[in-house]
């Protein structure tokens, strides 16, 4: 008996293994956290070669990597609990170990260990955060909880560790801005030990706090605002594109500026929240 072509390819389809397991598309995020893993361990590396700002470069690219990855994962249904594990170790080293590492051979390596003490304390805080986020993963769903307003959804609590990353690198960044504008006394108070560690410390309260901070992918704009927000997106990419360590400098201040904004924003809402939600054991 004969068959036809279509029919002849059909059954030599037919015949191939099949095989079990996560097609590629799943393991693009995973590709992803991995690679802004690297991307801290080749900070690391760059900064005990003393090329700091190849060190600060690799830090942004895992800090971009780090925003891209989440995202691509929900676009492409691969999200899991191995990649959320995954991404958060990759986090602790990118943005918690690589800068307090970078930061301390650039500034405060030659000022005795006791300085060493800071960026421990801000590589520990960021793994506290961290796991503060992890254990919610684990939580019973069954478990009785309390009402959560709606609104919180919009704020993460204290700073995350992307975030914590680019402010913690606000000496360097800036001490490089002003080495390109010939500014060579302020750079180098940038790199004063003394205000690194302050920065270290400042910014590992920071992440280990309970301050509301904006998370941006779940904020409205109003319609009169999206025109000025575009038009300084364009202006703050070219800066970025003539200015880049400026430019990242400017984020952090703008960031650290927005935290008060972000608080007073989010006690407004708690207090319009508390008004339309009277507790329930409250006597009519």
């Amino acid at each position: 008996m004969r068959f036809s072509a279509r029919e002849r390819a059909k059954r030599a389809l037919a015949r191939r293994p099949r095989y079990r397991g996560p097609s590629i598309n799943r393991l693009i995020p995973n590709i992803l956290t991995m690679l802004g893993l690297c991307a801290g361990m080749v900070a690391v590396r760059f900064a005990f070669e003393g090329r700091f700002d190849l060190a600060g470069t690799m830090i942004v690219a895992a800090a971009v990597i780090d925003g891209l990855d989440g995202r691509i994962a929900r676009l492409l249904k691969g999200t899991s609990l191995f990649g959320a594990e995954f991404d958060s170790l990759s986090d602790f080293l990118s943005f918690g170990v690589a800068p307090a590492l970078v930061l301390y051979l650039w500034s405060m390596q030659s000022v005795g260990p006791l300085f060493f003490l800071p960026c421990l304390i801000y590589a520990v805080a960021l793994a506290l955060r961290l796991a503060r986020f992890n254990a919610m993963l684990f939580e019973d769903p069954a478990a009785p909880k309390p009402a959560k307003p709606l609104f919180s959804y919009a704020f993460f609590t204290g700073v995350p560790a992307p975030a914590a990353a680019g402010l913690v690198m606000f000496p360097l960044f800036a001490s490089l801005a002003m080495k390109d504008w010939g500014w060579d006394v302020t750079a180098e108070a940038l790199r004063n030990p003394g205000f690194v560690a302050a920065v270290l410390l400042l910014v590992a309260g920071l992440a280990v706090s309970t301050l509301p901070s904006w998370s941006f992918k779940r904020v409205k704009l109003r319609p009169d605002w999206v025109l000025p927000l575009m038009l300084g997106v364009v202006a703050y990419a070219t800066l970025l594109v003539t200015e880049p360590w400026a430019a990242l400098s400017l984020a952090g201040l703008i960031y650290c500026g927005m935290l008060g904004f972000s608080f007073q924003h989010f006690r407004r809402l708690a207090r319009e929240w508390a008004a339309t939600h009277p507790p329930a054991d409250q006597g009519v």
